[in-house]
């Protein structure tokens, strides 16, 4: 095997490979990358037995061949080559690659073709064609209310899957630890009929996310109850699904949240981020009072002392006293977009809904604190 390529065209490629691979594995092979160098393209492999990604690229090969490489190790050879470097990698007998650019030149160990596991894609009867943008914000507005929580497997994904309501049909996206959720829609024009309702594991959406954002076009997924594959450019993601069932989130969405509060949304974060600085970050409650147009937010700290600040908003409902998770209020307000968002209440007791006018596809409920 033997061929050139530029420094950023296989470094961009590589940056997204390596992601998969663990840096601690007990089988050797799930250490390397897959390089295979053919028809003049070089095709880059990477898989942790559960989410497998494929990225091809043009390049001038001069023999063809194939090997794997230490994936964290090529990687760093190769981000620390300056950036308008031109790479010459030769593998003569798969035990040995060598890679040179200018002065340096490096040799790295090598595995056989052969030990490398592949995933394959299957027959996936579904398919879904979506443009890029529209699915990565899908994701961007969900990704960060996924658990993180072990013992609770099947909330450590997105719940990707179709609705219908009022005679249109959404492709919907909802994500919860169970203590606040985040669900967002975008309205298809034809109906996937046949889509399963699937639970992509959290990794699978970070990397999923990373190609969408160096990516602007039209995308393919195929999937059924087990895998689901993304087919964006010429990159190719594999993943095994959550085997589980989602919780039927619908229930914990209040209907009933009557009082509406408008605020403008920078200066509410300023101001959740500058009363939460003294909270106890194991337990980073702030206590919002809602008035007549008024709403004041206050921590107490028993080491740090305490804080409050007051915001003018648009507010005529019932007065209460509720309290939150600083963190997660910011990051719920953060991901919202309009200068005004609007917060609704049912009682100091009930989840509260964070909604903005701009897209009314998207909405985040969050369970309150003791306070």
């Amino acid at each position: 095997m033997k061929f050139a390529i530029e420094k950023n065209l296989i470094f961009k490629s590589l940056s997204h490979v390596q992601n998969i691979v663990e840096k601690k594995n007990t089988l050797p092979i799930l250490s390397n990358i897959l390089l295979e160098a053919k028809d003049n393209s070089l095709i880059l492999s990477a898989t942790d037995m559960d989410i497998s990604i494929t990225d091809k690229l043009n390049c001038n090969i001069v023999d063809e061949g194939s090997t794997t490489v230490p994936a964290h190790i090529l990687f760093d050879v190769i981000r620390k080559l300056p950036e308008t470097s031109e790479i010459e990698i030769i593998s003569n007998d798969g035990k040995i690659m060598s890679l040179r650019s200018g002065k340096s030149k490096f040799s790295l160990g090598c595995l056989p073709k052969e030990d490398f596991p592949i995933i394959e894609i299957g027959d996936l009867e579904n398919e879904i064609i979506i443009d890029s943008q529209k699915l990565l914000k899908l994701i961007d507005k969900t990704k960060f209310a996924v658990s993180n929580e072990e013992t609770r497997y099947f909330l450590n994904g997105i719940y990707f899957h179709k609705i219908k309501e009022n005679d249109k049909n959404y492709l919907s996206l909802v994500a919860t630890d169970g203590h606040r959720l985040a669900k967002s829609d975008s309205e298809f024009k034809e109906d996937f009929k046949q889509i399963p309702a699937v639970i992509i594991p959290k990794k699978t959406i970070n990397e999923l996310f990373k190609l969408l954002t160096d990516y602007n076009g039209t995308i393919s997924i195929n999937l059924n109850s087990n895998k689901i594959v993304f087919f964006i450019g010429e990159s190719i993601l594999i993943s095994k699904l959550i085997d589980g069932n989602f919780p039927d989130y619908k229930r914990v969405i209040p209907t009933d949240n009557n009082n509406i509060l408008r605020v403008n949304r920078k200066h509410f974060s300023s101001a959740v981020d500058r009363v939460s600085t003294i909270t106890n970050d194991k337990l980073p409650v702030i206590k919002f009072k809602l008035m007549n147009n008024l709403m004041n937010l206050s921590s107490i700290n028993s080491e740090n002392g305490m804080a409050t600040e007051d915001i003018t908003i648009n507010y005529k409902g019932v007065e209460m006293d509720i309290g939150f998770n600083s963190k997660y209020i910011l990051e719920m307000i953060n991901n919202l977009e309009d200068e005004d968002i609007n917060l609704s209440f049912k009682d100091s007791s009930s989840p509260v809904i964070a909604s903005e006018d701009s897209n009314p596809d998207l909405i985040y409920v969050l369970m309150p604190m003791r306070v």
